[in-house]
């Protein structure tokens, strides 16, 4: 489960009244004036942040401030730990669907080499497909996991396919043009069985929801209080006699081939580690990728997490889990960081006090940590990101995710400064103008977002990560709350941060200069939650992605509860509905109020209430909402969700010998795509 895991950016987004992408996401408060589908190419101070915009994506670039002020041998370091990460980029497109690398492989093959029209509108049809493919590495929705629709024919494709000399099998092409094959990636739905009903690649195709609880249920050892991380590599298969069994992703094993070439930049990015600490945690993943051993990568994440000192960090490994709906497998990602120090140590005051902010939280005595250990939080700058992170990337992570690990040996939080920043510069301010009731609002928004957007990721992923232990016997989130516990979590996360961008604590600690950050950071959140995050669904569809059915709950039950009180206003005037905050002491007190009954949830693992408070809060669509907020962003023609090319670091060579390492940003999405598959297809196409 993401207990530990990236804060949507498009909550960061609607409180700093820009517009969109995703990290998951956003809520995009901005404005887009080119023609729809259309190359954008805007600059700002000579750099060109957005260059295309497409279907519902906007393709954005990011910058790496400091790079030059970086030594020979950090520059080294960063460039081999982003070539490892380019190495694994074929595992997530085959962990999120097992005909991604052959759907791929022909997509580009006619993008490459197709010699006919390339001016109709079948071709650009083909063509915005291809880039949809691209974004979410495969044929479903990164956010909605709905499969992608081609508006194009198959007859069609069959044409292209045999121009470039190139066939695809029946089940492939089902898979693309028959919308009841593998229709989602993954299915929350608690009435249908989740692993029959999502096409995500970790379980084989027969393997149902029930057998996948009965085999963990045999294997865990509720009284062990140091749990490995069961089935986070590995898939879930049958044997020929029925029998369950895990193939490991290791070398030898599953994957094997793009792991070992994973282990070769890492064992290059050894030789130029910036300490000790660094140098043991490479050496633990090393032997965790060759041996698949679930210990080692706990011992692994312990000196991860312990490694704090140095400019360069990363993240490598099958990390997050919310492709797999649960809860047990890690999508393959990676980050690499470089530390920012002056924004560091300006907040770094968050992680200084993260035991203040535990012994004064609204929830329940019991449920809070009494020594809550290495927490540590920094902004960084991205040099590169891959697999899960890429395109579409987080703006903020908590690592690691096993709770037993963060409790006895800490975590650590990093904000992605230069992301943020890529979509502030990138940003403007039409959604704002539109669904914002007041110029006070607006005003409020354009003040203080970017802060209260800034410290809405710290809390979030330093203080709401976390905060909060379970009761003792109590199994882990996603064997008691199952398909409920990422979202839950990250309502949880949410909260926290929520309560205290209140609190005048923040104010005392020179973080906040006053309490309008709050108050915008609420106005933002309510306006998001109850609306403008429903452009993101087509017509009809109801909720399902973790993050956003996170935030509906938290604004949907904060509504209801404060109806009697009139602390959240439902308005219409000239047929548009704004949701407006008229008490935000009453609204901070509702907001401590669920906090305290979600962590009584995570922590005695009551599933049945959870179920009802995501079922009645998080999941259902209001129709009437809905279409109205479809209506009025049309016309601004904002793409709802945005991701990056990634800049690209050349080795200088002087024979054998890297004398230096340049940074050139490229600007063409469709290029750098056609160019990772040429040099990073480690994996063997199966039909």
């Amino acid at each position: 489960m993401k207990t530990i895991t990236t804060l949507a950016l498009s909550l960061a987004i609607a409180l700093t009244g820009c517009d969109s992408p995703n990290t998951q996401t956003t809520s995009g408060e901005g404005t887009e004036t080119a023609a729809k589908a259309a190359p954008v190419a805007e600059k700002k101070d000579g750099f060109v942040w957005k260059t295309e915009q497409f279907a519902d994506i906007k393709i954005l670039r990011y910058q790496i401030p400091g790079w030059d002020n970086l030594s020979l041998k950090q520059k080294q370091f960063s460039y081999y730990l982003t070539e490892a990460g380019y190495a694994g980029r074929d595992i997530i497109w085959d962990q999120n669907y097992r005909h991604n690398l052959s759907i791929r492989n022909a997509l580009e093959s006619v993008i490459r080499d197709y010699q006919g029209d390339r001016n109709s509108n079948d071709w650009q049809a083909f063509e915005t497909y291809t880039k949809r493919v691209w974004f979410s590495n495969g044929i479903h929705h990164h956010y909605s996991m709905d499969k992608f629709v081609p508006g194009f024919s198959q007859q069609y494709f069959e044409t292209l396919l045999k121009d470039v000399e190139l066939a695809l099998t029946p089940d492939v092409l089902r898979a693309i043009f028959d919308p009841s094959v593998d229709a989602k990636k993954v299915s929350l739905d608690p009435k249908r069985d989740l692993l029959l009903s999502s096409a995500s690649n970790f379980y084989g195709p027969t393997v149902t929801q029930a057998e996948a609880e009965a085999y963990y249920a045999a294997k865990i050892d509720k009284t062990d209080m140091e749990p490995i991380s069961y089935g986070l590599n590995s898939k879930l298969v049958r044997n020929p006699d029925g029998k369950l069994k895990e193939q490991i992703w290791k070398v030898g094993g599953m994957y094997g081939s793009a792991l070992e070439a994973v282990i070769g930049w890492l064992e290059k990015a050894m030789s130029v580690t910036e300490n000790k600490a660094q140098s043991d945690g490479l050496k633990l993943l090393i032997e965790y990728y060759h041996s698949g051993d679930l210990h080692t990568w706990d011992a692994y994440n312990i000196v991860w997490a312990g490694a704090i000192e140095g400019d360069i960090d990363y993240i490598n490994g099958f990390v997050e889990v919310y492709n797999d709906p649960m809860g047990y497998r890690g999508s393959f990602e990676n980050i690499v960081q470089i530390n920012d120090f002056e924004a560091s140590k300006q907040m770094s005051v968050v992680a200084n006090n993260v035991q203040w902010f535990e012994d004064n939280s609204p929830i329940d005595p019991a449920h809070k940590k009494n020594n809550v250990v290495g927490v540590s939080y920094k902004v960084v700058s991205v040099a590169g990101e891959s697999g899960d992170a890429s395109p579409s990337t987080p703006i903020g992570v908590n690592l690691p995710n096993a709770n037993w690990i963060r409790a006895k040996h800490g975590s650590k939080s990093v904000s992605l400064g230069n992301i943020v920043s890529a979509y502030t510069e990138a940003g403007g301010k039409g959604l704002l103008k539109e669904f914002a009731y007041t110029e006070e609002e607006i005003r409020l928004t354009e003040t203080y977002g970017p802060l209260s957007g800034k410290l809405m990721t710290s809390l979030h992923e330093v203080i709401g990560h976390a905060s909060g232990k379970l009761n003792p016997g109590v199994g882990t989130p996603k064997e008691t709350l199952k398909n409920y516990a990422s979202t839950l979590e990250e309502a949880r996360a949410d909260l926290v941060a929520l309560y205290y961008l209140a609190d005048q604590k923040l104010m005392d600690m020179g973080v906040m200069p006053n309490m309008d950050v709050g108050k915008a950071a609420y106005q933002s959140y309510i306006r998001n939650g109850l609306m403008l995050q429903l452009r993101r669904l087509e017509p009809g569809a109801v909720i399902e992605e973790s993050h956003m059915r996170n935030r509906q709950l938290v604004g949907s039950w904060a509504f209801e509860k404060g109806l009697a009180e009139n602390v959240i206003e439902k308005k219409v005037e000239n047929g548009k509905t704004f949701f407006v905050v008229n008490d935000f002491e009453k609204l901070r007190t509702l907001f401590g109020q669920l906090l305290r009954e979600i962590q009584r949830i995570k922590s005695e693992g009551d599933y049945q209430a959870g179920h009802d408070l995501v079922e009645n809060y998080g999941v259902q669509v209001d129709k009437a909402i809905h279409e109205e907020v479809l209506a009025r962003s049309e016309k601004l023609n904002i793409a709802p969700y945005s991701g990056f090319i990634n800049p690209r670091l050349v080795p200088l060579m002087d024979g054998d010998k890297i004398v230096d390492v340049e940074v050139t940003y490229p600007d063409n999405f469709t290029k750098q795509m056609l160019n990772y598959s040429k040099q990073y297809s480690n994996l063997p196409l199966v039909n």
